[in-house]
């Protein structure tokens, strides 16, 4: 930013600029302002311009969610722009399990975007602690860096890396040791990605997934799967399950459903091998260690969505690519997403209880449309002047109470098969719509099942009780 004029001798014979290290020291003490202001905006997350986690659109997403017939709606989810500067989004669906799984899903869609950030800064600062004279950084850096045959790009890549593994690790930390949150039987899933610039970068843990909506040669839209369903029918993750002694196998009433099982009970019958949370499991091959990828953006990338397993029960990759890139408008396709997935539920299994559903679409070109369909859509938008006015409120209702030892039955009871109860049911939940890069990558559905993700809910023993 202009020619040094001053220059002074230091210690081991090396010139540096006064108006140099003058620089270096305002950008520092920039940079300390921007972070703690930040931090201290976090604590009014509700508030925080472009950060939306309610049905609603942004400037460059939509996100849709609607309860299934299983209680509570248990998905979270969230678009946060302008995350760590102002070309980084921060996209994340969150879908929690268990007596407390909406709490959890809803603690982790709060805290651990600020965590990533925090670590992410972290590593800044020490990057720039590192670099004393500003001349010679970049020149040695890159020498450096050649010589061990490192990129800026791999660089870039190890420095989100390790915040996203740092970040998991510390979220499911502060699960544990939570004064009022029981998380003993319950957890999350958490598909996350930050995009900033042309760059994906990508954490997650359990089966929410997320997939990229691309043009091939032919100008033809295809479904690219970003994230693996980490399930305990993954070789690897079966594996280290038993190692830690840990159970791994399907029940009779739903053979395509393999689940996570205590070495000395049936309970609690996890259907995903990672989590935050679930800490029954966690001394037995359970781990919320994210998987992370790291992706370059083309020109020939239209969109992103990331959803909870509800879609991807029931719709494949290519089926959601092709509804969100023939959507009539931008800021309707999570919705009409949502609602496609409703349907096949009805189609697919009629006589079991649709799952709850989340999508976020984030649009690559960051554009949304142009004309506003929302009231039609019964949506809010996010805005810098005013968001708080489209804050949804979250009920906790029926859901207090310790765990018990009981059984969840959700594979077409007799009851369900009723057709005169079942147009009941169809009747209550139109009632109840909440307004609001391998073999393993590519894991369906369910086919002629449903279930929910833990199926015994244990409640607490002691070491004595167990040995008894």
């Amino acid at each position: 930013m202009g020619g040094c004029v001053s220059v002074s001798s230091s210690n081991n014979g090396d010139r540096v600029s006064s108006s140099c290290l003058n620089t270096r020291s305002n950008a520092r003490r920039r940079k300390k302002r921007s972070l703690s202001g930040r931090i201290t905006t976090l604590q009014h997350l509700s508030h925080i311009p472009n950060r939306i986690f309610t049905n609603g659109k942004s400037k460059t997403s939509c996100i849709f969610t609607q309860q299934g017939r299983k209680g509570v709606n248990q998905d979270s989810m969230l678009v946060w722009e302008d995350f760590d500067s102002e070309d980084a989004i921060f996209c994340g669906v969150f879908d929690g399990h268990g007596p407390h799984g909406h709490l959890v899903s809803r603690k982790v869609r709060d805290t651990l975007p600020s965590k990533l950030l925090s670590f992410l800064h972290s590593q800044e600062s020490k990057g720039n602690r590192s670099n004393i004279n500003c001349f010679t950084r970049k020149s040695k850096l890159d020498e450096g860096n050649s010589e061990r045959g490192i990129s800026t790009e791999d660089q870039l890549s190890s420095k989100w890396k390790e915040a996203f593994l740092k970040s998991y690790k510390s979220m499911d930390k502060e699960l544990r040791s939570h004064p009022s949150l029981d998380c003993f039987c319950s957890g999350s899933t958490a598909v996350t990605i930050v995009k900033q610039g042309l760059n994906l970068f990508m954490g997650s843990i359990g089966d929410s997934r997320a997939i990229l909506g691309s043009r091939d040669n032919n100008d033809t839209m295809v479904a690219v799967q970003l994230t693996v369903d980490l399930k305990p029918d993954l070789p690897k993750e079966a594996e280290r399950i038993k190692r830690c002694k840990g159970r791994v196998f399907a029940l009779q009433d739903e053979p395509e459903v393999c689940r996570v099982w205590l070495p000395f009970d049936d309970a609690p019958g996890l259907a995903m091998a990672r989590a935050f949370g679930d800490f029954c499991l966690k001394d037995y091959g359970v781990i919320s260690i994210p998987e992370f990828s790291h992706r370059v953006l083309t020109e020939m990338d239209q969109f992103v969505v990331l959803a909870s397993d509800g879609v991807w029960d029931v719709l494949s990759n290519e089926e959601v690519v092709e509804i969100v890139s023939t959507a009539p408008t931008r800021s309707s396709a999570a919705r009409i997403l949502v609602d496609a997935a409703a349907r096949e539920w009805k189609l697919k299994y009629p006589t079991s209880k649709m799952d709850d559903c989340a999508v976020v679409c984030m649009y690559l070109d960051g554009k949304m449309d142009n004309e506003s369909d929302l009231e039609d859509q019964g949506i809010c938008v996010a805005t810098n002047q005013n968001y708080s006015s489209c804050t949804a409120t979250e009920s906790d209702e029926g859901h207090n109470g310790e765990p018990t030892l009981r059984r969840n039955y959700t594979v077409r009871s007799g009851e369900d098969s009723d057709p005169n109860n079942r147009i009941q049911i169809e009747i209550e939940e139109k009632q109840n719509t909440v307004n609001a890069t391998s073999e393993d990558q590519n894991w369906s559905g369910l086919e002629g099942l449903t279930r929910v993700n833990s199926l015994v809910q244990l409640p607490r023993f002691s070491g004595e009780k167990l040995n008894s």
